[in-house]
């Protein structure tokens, strides 16, 4: 008799354990979905426009769509945003130069100046020092004296200042292009340095060069007599190259 009591208690559990599985399997189920579902804050981060960043920024569609100008004069054939441009944010790095007062700033030859809560794309006013130049430029000779133009800017190197002063647009006759660029080596970071520490590095390294080989690429000849030119180049370049190394760069 106990014996089949046991017997008959232990049909019944399986039974229900039977009847169990199918709701349990439901529930998982449910669940799962339930955790599938997008909430209003996935829905909200997918509709977020998504940023781009500097080295995306090479792109003709996005100089484009946000209303970036091609400057083809001399044939410097690059995209600025136009003057009165106005961003919320400025783009990293940048750098602040002072000038009679007022703060401007400064950021891969684009400048800018504070307008209420936002900055606005302007002409830098004549007189203004900066020390390095924009990493894309074009050099233009006005007489004898190297001129360096990007973004509607131009740029004549003062000694006595260690930098590089904005001077007025000089008349279109007394202009001649140079059709080169900065330097002709092909200059990696290796390190992730920053954009700033490139210019600031190309700067020293350029200097440094110039105080080793006694040519200047910025000046007519290179500043050397016309039979020393290829042997003197050959060895600006060959400075140039190993300072540049020697700060954590790839030269070819």
């Amino acid at each position: 008799m106990t014996i089949r009591k046991l017997c008959s208690g232990l049909a019944v559990l399986i039974m229900l354990s039977l009847i169990a599985l199918p709701a349990s399997a439901d529930r998982d189920d449910q669940e799962k979905r339930v955790r599938d579902v997008p909430t209003k804050r996935d829905r909200d981060f997918r509709k977020r426009p998504r940023v781009v960043h500097q080295h995306e920024r090479h792109d003709k569609r996005y100089y484009k769509k946000h209303g970036y100008k091609f400057d083809s004069r001399y044939r410097h054939n690059r995209y600025y945003p136009p003057r009165g441009y106005s961003v919320k944010a400025l783009p990293r790095p940048y750098r602040i130069v002072p000038y009679r007062g007022r703060s401007y700033y400064f950021h891969s030859g684009v400048w800018y100046r504070r307008s209420g809560i936002s900055f606005s794309v302007i002409i830098p006013p004549v007189g203004l020092v900066v020390p390095v130049l924009p990493p894309y430029y074009t050099t233009i000779w006005v007489g004898a004296t190297p001129y360096y133009y990007a973004g509607g800017v131009y740029y004549a190197w003062r000694p006595a200042m260690n930098g590089y002063m904005v001077v007025a647009e000089p008349k279109e006759e007394n202009v001649n292009e140079e059709a080169s660029v900065p330097e002709e080596l092909f200059v990696y970071p290796k390190q992730g340095q920053s954009e700033q520490q490139q210019e600031t590095d190309r700067y020293q390294c350029y200097r440094w060069a110039v105080d080793q080989t006694g040519f200047d690429p910025t000046q007519p000849s290179g500043g050397v007599p016309p039979e020393q030119h290829a042997s003197k180049h050959a060895d600006y370049q060959r400075a140039l190259k190993a300072c540049l190394e020697g700060r954590g760069y790839s030269v070819r």
